[in-house]
């Protein structure tokens, strides 16, 4: 009979499908050979933050003014302005992966302080991360109150807590590759730095996608400094869906190398993030400044 053969296709068709869809499910939460460090996420699952930034309401943001950002002096690494306020940070793009942070309080933070890029002037905390050699000193000045190793040599998270005048500074750790292509476990430290109400964040150098966990102990940021060249961190497409998962108004990029590979990464998140391309490598943001729609701010500096 015609029916019931028709009517047995259907029923095994439909079990195909059914068995595929399953098989899918289960390859989209492995890892992909030679990715062991990507994160592995719930599909349709979203990061659920805390509010662990100082002064922040989850229900009642401070208004934002999309156009504020600030211009500061163009020369890196210069006096912070008398009119600075209380709520207002500077940062200054030195290159590579290294900023200046300053605070009204006239702290100098260095990140991914090493001994080829470096600030003008000297910094009083600085952070490092240890992947190459352009992300940390063995020789940092003796003169700095604080030196924030973002690894242990014990291989434990390195934690760092560390509260000077006006600026907190506090550490994530992550994983990297190491030099036979295996798995160094907390080779790498996000580091927060909490200045007034707001929240900078600088990603180091990141191998792999975010765990709820990390998320959530990295909370939310307002200002996020992200390394898209794409290889020696991680693909492009993985660092996207960091940015996206952390959600910063105010992302600013570096270790890029090339216009090339800055402008690769870009049109990657052009749909969602407006860009801006700012003249001078220093800029004063605060709370009232950051723009209502996530935005990419290029600042010049040294970028390889």
């Amino acid at each position: 009979m015609p029916a019931p053969t028709v009517l047995t296709r259907l029923s095994t068709l439909v079990a195909a499908a059914v068995m595929l869809l399953f098989f899918c499910a289960l390859a989209s939460r492995a890892e992909a050979p030679g990715s062991q460090f990507r994160a592995i996420q719930v599909p349709g699952s979203k990061p659920d933050m805390r509010e662990n930034c100082p002064g922040l309401i989850a229900s009642n943001r401070l208004p934002t003014l999309p156009a504020a950002l600030i211009p500061a002096p163009p020369m890196p690494g210069a006096a912070i302005p008398a009119a600075l306020g209380p709520d207002q940070a500077q940062i200054t793009y030195v290159g590579h992966s290294t900023f200046l942070v300053e605070s009204p309080k006239q702290v100098r933070i260095a990140t991914d302080y090493n001994d080829y890029v470096r600030p003008r002037l000297l910094p009083d905390i600085v952070t490092m991360n240890h992947a190459h050699s352009t992300h940390y000193s063995e020789r940092p000045d003796p003169d700095i109150k604080y030196v924030l190793r973002g690894w242990r040599e014990d291989g434990k998270p390195a934690n760092h807590d560390v509260t000077y005048a006006d600026v907190h500074v506090r550490s994530v750790s992550t994983n990297i590759r190491n030099w036979n292509g295996g798995t160094e476990l907390n080779g790498n430290s996000i580091f927060i730095f909490e200045i007034g109400s707001l929240c900078i964040a600088h990603l180091g150098h990141l191998h792999h996608t975010l765990t709820q966990q990390q998320l959530d102990d990295i909370g939310h940021i307002d200002v996020l400094m992200v390394p898209v060249d794409g290889s020696y961190t991680m693909d492009m497409e993985g660092m996207a869906e960091v940015v996206e998962a952390i959600k910063a108004p105010l992302n600013i990029p570096m270790h890029f190398f090339s216009t090339p590979s800055l402008r690769h990464f870009l049109d990657l998140m052009g749909r969602k993030h407006e860009l801006e391309f700012s003249t001078t490598p220093t800029m004063v943001v605060s709370k009232t400044s950051l723009p209502g729609r996530p935005k990419f701010m290029v600042l010049p500096g040294r970028p390889g």
